[in-house]
């Protein structure tokens, strides 16, 4: 099957001015956008190519095709990452914020949690809010990791690689990490993710 670089849900500047359209426009059209060529180039006639869905590559990859594996990982994580946005600031509510506060105690500790770990990562990687029969952890992991490779739910995924941060925050990752979890998430669709 061969992959296309989907358009991102929204337009270029309507994350702004919490993420750029410069840094949207760099991110998605050139870094993702070959992550899904290179994908592509890879499975080609071999064992990967018929498979349906970039999870399904990544998954069969995984231990087996460390390029194939970092690829469709990372052509996955970003589409996950683009659809995790939305323009307008929100906050959890429902189930989502039911099981922030009963795993971190309160929003503030989930917010201050996710940025610590999002910025212990060193070098590149994403940090994760994962879950696991109704348990909430935030993990960080290295590369173009996903956690469905550790039979975790992710719901929430912030990509910790300079790239996707370095034109609006330079190295501040903690101030980037906060501006992402307060302002850009989108939390209907973590709780759809809640519910798969």
């Amino acid at each position: 099957m061969k992959f296309v670089l989907p358009p991102l849900p929204f337009a270029k500047n309507a994350l702004e001015p919490h993420m750029s359209a410069q840094t949207l426009a760099l991110h998605h059209d050139k870094h993702h956008a070959a992550y899904v060529a290179k994908t592509n180039a890879l499975i080609e006639n071999s064992e990967f190519e018929n498979l349906s869905s970039l999870e399904k590559v990544f998954l069969a990859a995984y231990g087996k095709n460390d390029a194939v594996f970092n690829n469709a990982a990372q052509a996955w994580n970003h589409e996950f990452f683009w659809n995790l946005m939305a323009p307008g600031s929100q906050t959890p509510s429902g189930k989502m914020q039911n099981l922030i506060e009963k795993n971190f105690d309160s929003w503030e500790n989930f917010v201050a949690e996710f940025v610590k770990i999002g910025s212990a990562q060193f070098g590149s990687g994403w940090v994760w809010l994962t879950e696991k029969n109704g348990t909430l952890e935030i993990l960080k992991t290295e590369n173009a990791k996903n956690p469905i490779v550790l039979g975790k739910k992710p719901l929430i995924g912030c990509d910790v690689w300079e790239h996707s941060y370095y034109l609006d925050f330079q190295s501040r990752r903690p101030d980037y990490l906060k501006n992402f979890v307060e302002n850009l998430v989108n939390w209907d669709f973590v709780e759809q993710q809640l519910s798969r």
